[in-house]
């Protein structure tokens, strides 16, 4: 892998978030999404984001017809470009807080990812706050599947710890649908964070991993709202 090169620096309201390409293996180029020094993800692969909006499908009561699903984090676009490829959905809403990761999907190099799901008709962008978009919104969603940190236990900025404590849950389940599925995507598994959902009321919890050449594997962690 060759150095990075920074396309775009921006400081915001949550802090610095940076636009990086780097050329990998055959001369293939990928983009990286840092924010606040932090790695947050690229454009290597996306398998784990791919089974974010998949395993929270799957895990959908049977016969529910053009579920609903709140993508909470805009990221390289992969959740997006895999739902929105998917006919059985239908309303696809992202939050996505970021003005310049919004900016590099609409106007920049991450178009080539996200730019046939941003033409769909079925897909609505909001410029917000995942976390305050839960609190404030009447709209109930069937799955919400969230990608907005490393994981609940390495969030990228403090205010996001809120979404996985007690009352961050309840305000999830608030949002979902009778049945619905709370997916959330990890860097890591947490036992810890399963007891969580459990508390919360929510049922049916389980993770699924996705292998990864070194470490530990990527994770999404799976709950239902009971009906």
């Amino acid at each position: 892998m060759t150095s990075p090169v920074t396309l775009d620096r921006r400081e915001g309201p949550y802090g610095e978030v940076v636009l990086r390409r780097r050329a990998g293996e055959e001369g293939v180029e990928h983009y990286e999404i840092i924010a606040n020094g932090t790695f947050l993800m690229d454009t290597s692969d996306g398998r784990s984001e791919r089974l974010l909006i998949d395993a929270a499908r799957d895990a959908l009561p049977p016969g529910r017809t053009a579920p609903s699903v709140l993508v909470g984090g805009l990221g390289v676009g992969f959740s997006l470009a895999h739902a929105a490829a998917d006919p059985r959905w239908g309303r696809i809403v992202v939050a996505e807080r970021e003005t310049a990761i919004i900016d590099w999907h609409r106007e920049g190099p991450l178009a080539a990812v996200s730019g046939t799901a941003l033409a769909d008709p079925r897909t609505v962008i909001l410029h917000t706050d995942l976390v305050e978009h839960l609190r404030t919104t009447p709209d109930r969603y069937d799955a919400l599947c969230l990608d907005i940190d490393n994981g609940p236990d390495w969030t990228v900025t403090e205010d996001n710890e809120s979404l996985y404590s007690a009352e961050g849950l309840a305000t999830c389940a608030a949002r979902l649908t009778p049945g619905g599925i709370l997916a959330v995507w990890s860097a890591r598994p947490s036992a810890d964070f399963e007891e969580s959902l459990r508390n919360a009321g929510f049922t049916g919890v389980r993770t699924e991993e996705v292998p990864v050449a070194r470490g530990v594997p990527d994770v999404v962690h799976l709950a239902v709202r009971p009906s």
